[in-house]
């Protein structure tokens, strides 16, 4: 998709997934952006006193991912309009999350196609943390923008 926009996107395509370790370095580079220094995402054991194997990901990083996934499929021939999400699940220290998205829905009007998606993100297990949608407006190939 980065390097133009396909005339027909079908429904059911699944575009490519974004993929990260949740390790303690990331954690502490977004808590640093973020000012999220809570002792949950930093300290193993104020994880388990919350009832968690371990220290848990930031939530608004999940949401840093599904947005990561739409914008890396879209590239520059498109622009996100809409997103939305909601938590289901935490991410645990050491556990790959996976941001991954499908076609749901699309029209075209003119030189520009609007593409509903259906996004989330999940575990190593397959299991969703986060699920919400998004709505995409891309511009054809041959389109300006």
């Amino acid at each position: 998709m980065k390097g133009g926009a396909s005339p027909e996107i079908a429904i059911g395509h699944e575009i490519p997934t974004f993929v990260r370790e949740a390790t303690f370095h990331h954690w502490n580079r977004y808590a640093a952006v973020n000012d999220e220094f809570y002792d949950i995402h930093m300290d193993d054991e104020a994880g388990r006193a919350a009832g968690y194997t371990s220290a848990i990901g930031m939530g608004n990083l999940q949401w840093a991912y599904m947005h990561n996934v739409v914008r890396g499929w879209v590239g520059e021939h498109g622009r996100l309009l809409t997103m939305t999400c909601q938590f289901r699940g935490p991410s645990l220290r050491n556990s790959i999350v996976r941001a991954r998205g499908i076609v749901r829905g699309s029209r075209t009007e003119g030189d520009h196609q609007e593409v509903e998606l259906e996004v989330w993100t999940e575990n190593g297990t397959g299991e969703r943390m986060a699920v919400g949608s998004a709505t995409v407006l891309i511009t054809l190939a041959g389109g300006g923008q």
